[in-house]
């Protein structure tokens, strides 16, 4: 970064081209004039934030750029400067203690950082020079050095492939740490290179680098004596990029292109964008209230002092003459001083240690979700996996779901099921050869398409495809890998494993090996498969026109041993419909919407005869195409289109993919919950449709209002004026004719209205979002949001990837910024969830990439019905609790000191001694809500997992709304009022002791704060209903400790301070009988409130009348006992024995 912008600075930018040039193996080439090697960056990788020379200037700017932090320093700067009652000791070290544990945390992992950038800069590597392996450290690498590279090793920096062991000039790598997707890719040398790398003279011209991991432009001119050089076209499959595994392939050679800081897994290196939760929005708005006090409470005492000043006498009295010195001070600046001074002594009404302490709960909270057996899946051997802990209480307040279908609703291992060919519909069937119909057209029934047809078909499915065989041990049997993860079931001796980037391609490929036709590999660009008479075909590969979402098809080209050229391709109906013969489209679109109805996943195959002129009118197209520099992707997407178009359609698949286990249940809890589930895919309408019927998404009687191309195809309007007046119409059904809905009822008590499920499609939100410029766009969104909104499941179909961002988003930003969660498994779902408030990722088959940008991972769609009803209502709850608790007992705390002011005189004399002030929210009350806040369980996991309404009791932030905010103040008011006049009546004979002797002002404080500590823990105690050892130690352990240290500390003459106000006071207190009795009835009436409100309560149970039939009676009473009051309240009652 620093290079970057020293470049900047120095017009280094300005003299920076488009592309660079590189010399493989640094030789100059013959026909250049003079050789100038370019300057590029090293190899040495820097992720770390910190040196050993800035840590501190940079921590501790990054540290006071946070308001709390900077608001205590300033008090610390008031106290050392200013002379105020307080010693600057009492806020400078817990400020010291928070700004030390905080750095201590943030060192530790960026020497973590370090600790790997110097494993992977002192990695060996092998470099090629003069004809001679060299090893190296992987620093040292410079751009244009040819590295070898061998099975199991990651590239060490961004390579062009010029050479591999496999004779077919490919190489297998996994890309894993780059983009979390563990599939075998296939990468091709660079054509017509010499097999001696030594006596290989190349240019490279090639893109600056940029950080998209799958684009590439680039060129490499070829140099041969008395030759013109031969170009080459460079692409992302001649990439290697650093961070990937070579395997499958014994050795590679490369020429390094981007170096260190430039390689695209640098580039792509970034923090997580910084999620805020709704707690610490909570958190911000009770500050600024409490801060409001604390200035007010300053300002009170500051008018009050000057008015009981002006009285005659009180300002100067005899025994306390003013000096020259403050006779000479300004009015107002005394004022002012004054007024800092009141907001010091009074400034630990702001909790410093707060922050601490929620920052702990919520890194030591995370373990509990990856300790959870329950999240361990056998089959990958994983459990759950937290990526960023500031999140945890979120998981208790979702109210929108966003799911993907493929692989996370359903489990993305596929099937080949039947197929169509020519209009005729095949299954297969074990005991019979070849196909059998089981039921075509009526009028052909048990008929079947000709041989010809049944034949191009399956060679179709043996050749359109981007599948390896797998090269396996001659014991092993052949298992499938997909993604890295080997199939679940063992495949028959007689069949091959094979490597796929996705399992359809498998599904599809064994779906032709059953049938007779199997697909036994790719050779120096040849395809052997052979047929039913189990002779081998050969077809030289010429051209693969690589699947992209946007297209959602994919082609290749081949040439047969006659010579004759074919063009293959097989993709979505959606896609490859409008470029066939409309004849031959009816027979097998019925068959497509059949199967897409029953819940499969359709692809159409198409085929084309290209004569000798058309191949040379692609082939020459294709070759510029992907030999530009500039707008390459556009140029090739145009030419894939040249190409396929006029195609004859041969048939249709279907593939099953079968449900998640436990996915209906998951749904329905979460439903349950009071949880608006939408689903977004990128798959046909029918489809998905069955899968939510199979999910109980939708019901038999739910009533599916559908926006989609289909429904506004209207002869008499325009797509625009169909749309508004569909969306008026269903909004009239859904939203105005629909009767109010009662808060907290599930739908399964709201059968007797009609339920509303709501269809849209990629096309049609394109137009919601994007309308023309005559319509309101604003209205388009609100109608679709309100309608929405009242049904009770969205299916969102033929997505792209950036649109179920936007669906997001718009929600997330809708009206009440509801809290969204987005979860899917594969790359496509990155975006959205990127986009909402919490993202989940499944460990899928889609590889890893969802997985390392969300916010928490998960097996099994299964485990996330436990991470949100168990965990992630906990996780509010505690948090909720430590936040309000923290400010109770802070008002508790200091109200005293504020009411002591009016008896002393204004004089900012303190009520506590400074140790007090010190150690009371660091030591005396820290642990026993920090083993609250992580271990509190106030209903057990059992009733919270069988109960999925007890989840929107805490609803919309419930526990930090206003409403319990002013409890706790009026809380912490009346136990702060109780304690300093209780205690000022006792005073009110002040000989306690048997020898008459008089206790001070020392004695009050200590008495007021040895009360205060006990009520306060005891109130704590009284809140627990989940007991552990933890707890009693750390709740009878901090009373203890209180106890011996104001022994400790008022026993012992300590020699460094100047005066000890507290020597022997405390042990003087508990020699009187008076101040113990005033002590216990104190604690006693201040928890008072506590007890009888629960004795006066009426026990609540809104949860009896939804118990499950099959539910015990045990089960039933003990969910019907957790109400909301005690929830909000959080006081002691009979609710206690739900816990486990």
């Amino acid at each position: 970064m620093l290079r970057r912008r020293l470049n900047r600075l120095c017009g280094g930018d300005e003299k920076r081209v488009d592309s660079r040039t590189i010399y493989v193996g640094h030789r100059p080439c013959p026909d250049t004039e003079a050789f100038i090697p370019s300057k590029f960056c090293d190899n040495r990788i820097v992720s770390s934030k910190y040196t050993v020379w800035n840590f501190l200037p940079k921590n501790l700017f990054e540290q006071f750029r946070r308001i709390a932090n900077f608001y205590f320093l300033i008090i610390f700067l008031v106290q050392v400067i200013v002379d105020t009652p307080t010693s600057p000791v009492t806020s400078g070290l817990p400020l010291f203690f928070v700004i030390t544990v905080t750095a201590i945390k943030q060192g530790y992992e960026d020497w973590l950082r370090h600790k790997a950038d110097y494993e992977v800069n002192k990695y060996p590597v092998t470099v090629l020079e003069d004809g001679r392996s060299v090893k190296k450290e992987s620093e040292k690498i410079k751009v244009g050095d040819v590295v070898e590279v061998v099975e199991d090793e990651t590239f060490p920096c961004d390579l062009i492939l010029l050479q591999s062991s496999r004779e077919d000039g490919t190489c297998f790598v996994t890309t894993a740490s780059l983009d979390g997707e563990s599939n075998h890719k296939t990468h091709y040398t660079v054509p017509d290179t010499e097999k001696d790398l030594q006596s290989l003279y190349a240019t490279i011209e090639c893109e600056q680098p940029q950080p998209d991991l799958y684009k590439f432009v680039g060129r490499m001119h070829i140099y041969k004596q008395e030759q013109e050089p031969a170009v080459r076209s460079l692409g992302p499959e001649n990439l290697l990029l650093k961070g990937a595994t070579l395997k499958n392939t014994k050795k590679i050679n490369g020429v390094a292109v981007y170096t260190g800081m430039e390689t695209k897994m640098a580039l792509n290196y970034q923090g997580k964008s910084q999620k805020r939760s709704a707690v610490e929005k909570s958190i911000n708005a009770f500050l600024l209230v409490y801060l409001c006090i604390l200035i007010s409470k300053a300002v009170v005492c500051t008018t009050l002092k000057y008015i009981w000043q002006s009285k005659e006498g009180q300002d100067e009295p005899w025994y306390n003459q003013k000096t020259q010195k403050e006779k000479d001070t300004n009015m107002y600046l005394k004022m002012f001083t004054d007024f800092l001074s009141f907001m010091v002594l009074f400034n630990f009404i702001i909790p410093v240690s707060m922050y601490v302490t929620v920052e702990m709960q919520k890194f030591l909270g995370s373990f509990f979700i990856t300790w959870d057996k329950d999240f361990f899946d056998p089959e990958i051997q994983e459990g759950a996996l937290v990526n960023t802990s500031d999140l945890n209480e979120e998981l208790g307040q979702v109210e929108y779901v966003f799911t993907d279908k493929t692989g996370t609703l359903t489990q993305n291992n596929m099937e080949f099921i039947e197929c169509c060919i020519d209009g005729f519909q095949y299954k297969h069937r074990d005991e019979l050869d070849g196909f059998t119909v089981t039921d075509g057209p009526v009028s052909k029934l048990q008929q079947r398409a000709g041989q010809e047809k049944e034949e191009l078909f399956l060679r179709a499915l043996c050749l359109c495809h981007t599948v390896q065989v797998k090269e396996d041990g001659a014991e092993q049997t052949p298992r499938d890998q997909v993604d890295g993860i080997d199939g679940m079931f063992p495949q028959p001796e007689e069949e091959r494993g094979f490597i796929a980037s996705s399992p359809d391609e498998i599904a599809l490929v064994k779906g032709a090996m059953r049938y007779g036709f199997t697909f036994l590999g790719l050779e120096s660009k040849n395809m052997k498969i052979k047929n039913r008479q189990n002779d081998v075909e050969e077809y030289k590969l010429l051209h693969v026109l690589n699947f992209d979402p946007v297209r959602r098809r994919m082609s290749v080209i081949v040439q047969t041993r006659s010579g004759e050229t074919l063009l293959f391709c097989k993709g979505a109906d959606s896609s490859i419909f409008p470029r066939v013969k409309p004849e031959e489209v009816e027979n097998i679109r019925l068959h497509v919407e059949r199967n897409a109805t029953e819940g499969y996943r359709t692809l159409c195959v198409a085929y084309k005869q290209l004569s000798a002129e058309e191949y040379a009118m692609a082939d020459t197209g294709l070759r510029e195409a992907r030999l530009a520099l500039q707008d390459r992707e556009e140029k090739l997407m145009a030419m894939y289109n040249q190409v396929e178009t006029g195609m004859s359609l041969i048939g249709a698949t279907a593939v099953e993919d079968r449900l998640q286990e436990e996915a209906a249940e998951t749904m329905e809890a979460l439903q349950g919950a009071g949880m608006k589930i939408w689903v977004l895919t990128g798959d046909k309408m029918e489809t998905a449709k069955s899968t939510c019927y199979a999910c109980r998404l939708f019901q038999r009687g739910t009533e599916l209002l559908e926006l989609t191309v289909r429904t506004l195809d209207d002869e008499r309007l325009k797509r625009e004026e169909k749309l508004i007046e569909l969306l008026k119409d269903y909004h009239r059904r859904a939203v105005q004719d629909a009767p109010p809905v009662k808060a907290g009822v599930t739908r399964s008590w709201s059968k007797a209205n009609q339920e509303y499920g709501f269809i849209i499609d990629g096309a049609t939100l394109s137009l919601l979002m994007n309308p023309p410029r005559d319509a309101d766009a604003t209205m388009y969104r609100s109608l679709f949001l309100q309608i929405c909104q009242n049904c009770t499941a969205v299916l969102c179909c033929r997505m792209a990837p950036l649109q179920k961002a936007q669906i997001v988003k718009m929600v997330k930003n809708s009206k009440g910024s509801p809290i969204t969660l987005s979860i899917g498994d594969g790359a496509n779902d990155v975006s959205m969830i990127l986009e909402a408030h919490v993202g989940i990722g499944i460990k899928g088959k889609e590889g890893r990439q969802a997985v390392r940008n969300s916010d928490y991972a998960i097996p099994k769609l299964k485990h996330l019905k436990k991470l949100l009803l168990a965990h992630g209502h906990l996780y509010y709850v505690r948090i909720a609790h430590l936040v309000q608790y923290f400010f109770y007992k802070n008002l508790c705390f200091i109200l005293p000191q504020f009411l002591y002011q009016f008896f002393c005189g204004y004089s900012q004399q303190p009520l506590y001694d400074a140790a007090y002030l010190t150690m009371y929210n660091i030591c005396f009350t820290s642990m026993p809500i920090l083993a609250y806040s992580l271990l509190e369980q106030h209903i057990s996991i059992e009733i919270l997992l069988v109960n999925a309404s007890l989840y929107r009791e805490i609803a919309k932030n419930a526990m930090l709304r206003w409403r319990p905010f002013l409890y706790w103040t009026v809380l912490g008011l009346f136990q702060g009022l109780l304690f300093f006049f209780g205690v000022r009546f006792l005073f009110s004979n002040p000989a306690l002791q048997d020898n008459g002797q008089v206790f001070g002002n020392w004695s009050y404080g200590t008495i007021v704060f040895t009360v205060l500590v006990f009520t306060v823990t005891l109130k704590l105690a009284l809140d627990t209903r989940h007991w552990t050892w933890i707890n009693h130690f750390v709740i009878w352990g901090s009373l203890a400790f209180y106890v011996f240290f104001s022994f400790f500390w008022g026993g012992i003459i300590w020699p460094f301070l100047k005066q000890q106000r507290l020597y022997f006071v405390f042990a003087n207190m508990l020699s009187s009988v008076s101040a113990w009795l005033v002590i216990i009835i104190l604690i006693l009436l201040s928890l008072l409130p506590e007890i009888l409100l629960v004795v006066l309560r009426k026990p609540r149970g809104p949860h009896s009348r939804q118990k499950k039939p099959g539910q015990s009676n045990v089960v039933g009473s003990q969910s019907s006992q957790s109400s909301a009051r005690p929830l909000l309240m959080r006081t002691f009652s009979d609710e206690s024995n739900t816990v486990i």
